[in-house]
């Protein structure tokens, strides 16, 4: 066990010490929150179902940090140490493979939950963030939609050749799907087309089950959700398990 917290403790520094992905998961959606609620403020309106935009827009950046860690930082740094040769070495340790990968898989975690947190202090200091829900509910849902794209980063990491391959495919996917999922804009303000294309976006599956808990509504409106979610879970774990090299 020691050996795990070990290289936990130094895949916690190397992420830190990684600018792109510190500031998109820390510091890039509290940019936003501040950026657009300094426009909007965070008066409720009917637009909104009577919340402000901050209200919405807190469980909607937790999605995208989601997203960037998750789909981003686990598929790209995965790839680059398989490139590279780290996985290589790090598999000749006496570690076990399930606590290499795991190691990352809680220090993303970590640095996910880290930039919910900072969002939602942010938001109730600044902006006296609405919270209508149940804790242990949306921390249910968060723990859910994280290991969901955990899933899908594994699954890139596993598919693509090189570090620089997993850039370019996973940016293409991700930036698209961060404004059309309702995570970077309210989907509130999308056209209905864009809305019906959403669906096919796993991205929209967490901002809708975070918003919905959020704001108190019951698991029973949102069993699509959590089954597509679940589903790419599974699904995700099993393909991963089949592609996935170290070398």
């Amino acid at each position: 066990m020691r050996g795990f917290w070990k290289l936990t403790l130094m895949e916690t520094k190397l992420f830190l010490r990684e600018p792109m992905a510190a500031f998109f998961t820390l510091a890039f959606p509290l940019i936003l929150l501040f950026l657009f609620g300094s426009i909007y403020g965070n008066e409720p309106t009917p637009f909104f179902g009577g919340y402000g935009y901050v209200d919405v827009s807190v469980p909607a950046y937790t999605a995208m940090i989601i997203a960037t860690s998750g789909f981003l930082s686990l598929s790209i740094t995965m790839a680059s140490y398989r490139e590279h040769g780290i996985l290589r070495r790090l598999k000749a340790t006496p570690l076990r493979p399930q606590a290499i990968l795991g190691a990352q898989v809680i220090v993303i975690f970590v640095m996910t939950a880290l930039g919910m947190a900072l969002l939602v202090i942010a938001g109730k200091v600044v902006y006296d963030l609405r919270f209508d829900g149940n804790p242990w509910s949306v921390l249910a849902a968060f723990v859910l939609s994280c290991l969901s794209f955990f899933a899908l980063g594994f699954v890139l990491a596993g598919l693509l050749p090189t570090a620089r391959t997993a850039q370019i495919v996973a940016m293409a996917i991700f930036y698209p799907m961060i404004f059309l999922s309702g995570a970077g804009l309210p989907r509130e303000i999308l056209p209905e087309g864009i809305k019906g294309f959403s669906q096919v976006l796993p991205l929209t599956h967490v901002v809708t089950l975070l918003r919905g808990l959020w704001m108190g509504e019951p698991w029973g409106d949102h069993v699509l959700e959590v089954g597509i979610l679940s589903a790419i879970l599974i699904i995700g774990i099993l393909i991963s398990a089949k592609t996935f090299r170290w070398e």
